[in-house]
């Protein structure tokens, strides 16, 4: 049986200041792990360029519940620092919450994602084999 704490998969989150010098933010984060080590990418909208978005990669582990990572923004925006994370995972693996900091500054974070089981897929499977050719939804 896979482990529902397993971080591969899209997660949507958001990211809060302990201070009031940095705005909330969200994100999409596409994870995947592998024994344990944990990368990916992070895309999320640059707030002080609103025509811009800010992208990062992840490199990090988990061990049981507890997940921990490095957000290296790439330094195709503003942005090239790097920040840190570490969250605990939900029994259920669908909610990650936890702490952020850098240098100067911290703050709280919590991503979400579906989990969908094999008979909600293979469910949905079927409900788009019934829709006869030619007809739209």
């Amino acid at each position: 049986m896979a482990d529902p704490k397993d971080v591969t998969g899209v997660w949507y989150g958001r990211w809060t200041s302990g201070s009031g010098n940095v705005l909330p933010n969200r994100f999409i984060a596409l994870l995947s792990e592998s024994a344990g080590i944990v990368s990916g990418l992070i895309s999320e909208p640059d707030l002080y360029d609103t025509a811009g978005t800010l992208h990062a990669i992840v490199h990090g582990s988990r061990n049981g519940a507890a997940l921990a990572f490095t957000k290296q923004y790439d330094g195709s925006g503003r942005l090239a620092h790097a920040v840190a994370y570490r969250g605990t995972v939900s029994g259920d693996g669908t909610e990650v919450s936890g702490e952020w900091a850098l240098t100067r500054h911290s703050g709280a974070f919590v991503m979400t994602r579906e989990v969908f089981t094999a008979d909600e897929l293979e469910e949905a499977e079927e409900v788009e084999l019934t829709v006869p050719l030619g007809e739209t939804r």
